[in-house]
């Protein structure tokens, strides 16, 4: 399956400002990138990055600077294509085989927060729009279009890594480079029965 990763390459992570320095943003970003990118390719997708900048990954990549939902709308319509998000810090090839095995024209992942973290999109009417509570949109998106909707319900696919308390997730239960990268600067530590991380 042709496979869409949406990156910012230009200044990514910023929510993350508080925890990480811009340098450690932009390496902490690819490794949750180059992740995303195995997990799809042992899943038997075929990715390729839409980035806001040029991205040093090893996979195709189309610069495209327009809005998040223009840029994957314009590749949409053409043959089934999946949209999968750049941060899921614990993707897994599993995680997206559910994903593609998935029936229903329209195939969502929800985020959490009311977003959503990936798309298998079969039906050629079908356009995105990842503004607000995106997955509520895309729930009326998929109706409106005629397409037949299903949803894949994973832990793995609902986490994106925005917020410092992310990070924890990904220490505990990441599998791959971000996990790595963030074990060489982070720890979890509990306190007063709070989980958070701390620098190693």
């Amino acid at each position: 399956m042709r496979v869409l990763v949406p990156f910012d390459a230009t200044d990514p992570k910023t929510r993350l400002s508080g925890v990480l320095d811009a340098e450690e943003r932009r390496g902490f970003a690819v490794a949750m990138l180059r992740d995303v990118l195995a997990a799809v390719r042992d899943a038997g997708g075929t990715p390729s990055v839409l980035s806001t900048a040029a991205a040093d990954v090893d996979a195709a990549v189309a610069v495209d600077d327009r809005s998040l939902s223009a840029a994957v709308n314009a590749r949409l319509g053409d043959g089934p294509v999946a949209v999968v998000a750049a941060d899921l810090g614990l993707v897994t090839a599993g995680a997206v085989s559910r994903l593609f095995d998935a029936d229903g024209e329209v195939v969502l992942a929800p985020g959490r927060g009311g977003g959503t973290n990936a798309i298998v999109a079969r039906h050629p009417s079908f356009r995105v729009d990842y503004h607000g509570i995106s997955v509520r949109d895309h729930r009326r998106a998929a109706r409106s279009a005629g397409a037949d909707l299903a949803e894949v319900d994973s832990f793995r696919l609902a986490t994106d890594v925005d917020e410092r308390a992310d990070l924890v997730e990904v220490l505990l239960h990441g599998e791959g480079e971000a996990a790595d990268w963030l074990s060489e600067r982070f720890e979890v530590v509990a306190r007063d029965g709070r989980v958070g991380v701390e620098r190693a």
